[in-house]
This record gives C-alpha cells, structure tokens and sequence, in this order.
C-alpha cells in the first residue's frame, strides 16, 4: 500500500512537474515595432524584458528597431505589423484615412521633436531659418509635424531650402556644415551631437506652438479585437517596464545593452535622462494615458494646419479600454 501511494505521489509530482512545464512554455509570442534604433528613448521596453515584466504576463517579447514613425506606421497600416511604437500624429493621420489601427497608450504626452543648429551658425529663433538649409529625416514625425511648425511661428516652406536626408546622415550634415539646421530631437539627435562635442541652439516644437500628443503603442483593429486580453497583459508590462526605468535608470541602460548588444550605453543614458519632462507633460494623470483635453487641443491644432480633418472626434484615433484600472497605473506628481 505504501508502495503503490509512493507511486501515486511520484506520479503526482511528475504530473505537476508537466502541467509547470507547460504553463512555462504557453508563452504567447509577440513581435513589437519600434519607432527608431535602440536607446533611451525606447528603453522601457527593454526593460520590461529584462525585468522579466513580459514574461510575468505570460509573453514571449521580440523588439524589433525602427527607423522612423512615418515607416512604423506604415507598417501596420499595411498589415505587415500589428503592434508597435510611434508618434500619435503620424499615426492619426493614417487613421483618418481609413488605416484600421488604434493608438492604445500614450508614452511621451509631447512630442520631443526641435530644430537644433550649430551656435556658430546664429539661429536664435525659428525665425532666422529664413534663407538657411534645413535637413529633414525622411520617414519621421518631424516632416509630418512641419507645417504645424511653420504656421505657429509665421514660417512657410518657401522661406528655407529643405533637404531630405536619411536620419542616419542628419548629424553628420550638421556638423560637416552640409545643412545650417536640422529637425531634429531632444531625445536623439541632440544627445547625438552633444555626444561629439557639439554646442547647440535647440527650439522644442511643443515650446513653440506645436504641444500635441507624442510616442504612442498602437495597434491594429484586428489585433486588438482577437487579443484584447493579450494587449491587456502587454501594455501593462511594458508601462510597468517605463515605471521601473524612470527609477533605475542605470540598470535600464544595462537591459537595453543586453537586448541590443550594438548599443551605445553613454548615449542611451543620456537620451533616458533627457525624455523624464515627457512623460507627465500635457496635463497628463498618469503615465501612459493622455487626457481627453490633450486629446482635443491635438486635434484642434492639427486641423488648423489640414494635417488632420476639421471636426473629427479625436476618440477616432485612440481608445483607453486596454489601460490597466488607474489604481494599478503611476500618477503623476503634481
């Protein structure tokens, strides 16, 4: 008798032993589409991934790198991505044309898109563009964003030669005195630059007339309406990723070089530093969620500039249903 219940026990264990080994390899597969290359700006999700945040929620996690928000958005609204990473205005004005996607998480509540000039070169407003050559990364937010830009600071296209250029080339340029300004960014392409020694004159566009909504996770339709329970489990890791990101931030930067061995550790520090304002800007509760108002005042500046169409809702573009219970989410403080 004893024999056989040792037996039953050893059976027991062994079935238990199978059920854990299952549960450990039902990791649902996610491939995730980020805006830009690895770095502070997207360390968050690193470090949900090596904070075992992911795999918590029973996820298996592939970050992919971007290069640019107008190419990521592009991707899912040609249904070669279903979940990704980019800026809310390229990916509202591809949702205004019939794009069956929806943005369902606000990471970055203004945009950190600027125009950064050499200090030798004399820009010291947006005004004095005029008669200069300005380099613009295809494929980015910042192009999409540009005649909003314009009109806020009584600019037009005609004033500036502007010279499409990979993002990769828009330092360089810069610096080899190619272009006499570029559109760039606080959380790239200035961190970039002061990298190399470079002393700058930076004009935020959310400064300047230009405050909307920013770096968002979105989705495709039909991704969200067959995983709902799935986006659930994935927007709260990767939130939670950000929280312990904005408090360990050194740690952080040792995920992102775990996940993505090339990157420059120094640089990505230094861009991790310079996004903190973002998080909590435009009147933001909490981190992840952009309020309605922001919501309403984005779209009403965009549609200024026919960027957006006049009286759409801007619940068209954005949906709070998968965000976790407030009480789950980090506020910010006030």
């Amino acid at each position: 008798m004893r024999a056989t219940m040792r037996h039953l026990t050893t059976l027991g264990v062994l079935a238990a032993g199978l059920t854990l080994s299952a549960g450990a390899l039902a990791q649902t597969k996610l491939t995730f589409q980020l805006n830009w290359v690895a770095g502070g700006a997207n360390a968050g999700f690193a470090a949900a991934v090596g904070e075992g945040y992911y795999k918590d929620a029973g996820l298996d996690v592939t970050v992919l790198q971007g290069n640019g928000s107008g190419n990521t958005a592009q991707l899912v609204a040609s249904g070669r991505s279903q979940l990704a990473y980019a800026d809310a205005v390229t990916v509202s004005q591809l949702i205004a044309k019939g794009a069956p996607m929806k943005i369902v998480s606000t990471v970055y509540q203004s945009n950190p898109n600027q125009v950064s000039a050499l200090k030798k070169t004399n820009i010291r407003s947006p005004k004095d563009l005029v008669g200069k050559k300005v380099g613009v990364p295809s494929g980015s937010s910042q192009t999409t964003m540009l005649p909003l830009f314009f009109k806020a600071n009584g600019l037009k296209e005609a004033d500036m030669t502007l010279i499409n250029m990979p993002p990769t080339s828009m330092v360089p340029s810069l610096l080899q005195g190619q272009v006499d300004a570029i559109l760039g960014s606080m959380d790239a392409y200035q961190i970039q630059l002061e990298q190399q020694g470079a002393q700058t004159d930076n004009y935020r566009f959310a400064d300047y007339g230009v405050p909307t909504v920013s770096t968002s996770i979105f989705a495709s339709e039909a991704f969200i309406k067959e995983n709902p329970d799935v986006l659930r489990r994935f927007i709260a890791a990767s939130l939670k990723g950000w929280s312990f990101a904005l408090d360990n931030p050194a740690k952080t930067i040792q995920h992102v070089k775990a996940v993505f061995p090339d990157v420059n550790e120094k640089v990505a520090a230094a861009e991790l530093a310079a996004i903190t304002p973002l998080f909590c800007s435009g009147g933001a509760q909490y981190i992840g969620k952009a309020e309605d108002a922001h919501w309403t005042r984005t779209q009403a500046l965009l549609s200024e500039v026919k960027l957006l169409p006049e009286g759409q809702d801007p619940k068209s573009y954005y949906t709070n249903d998968y965000l976790p219970p407030a009480a789950q989410m980090r506020a910010c403080k006030r």
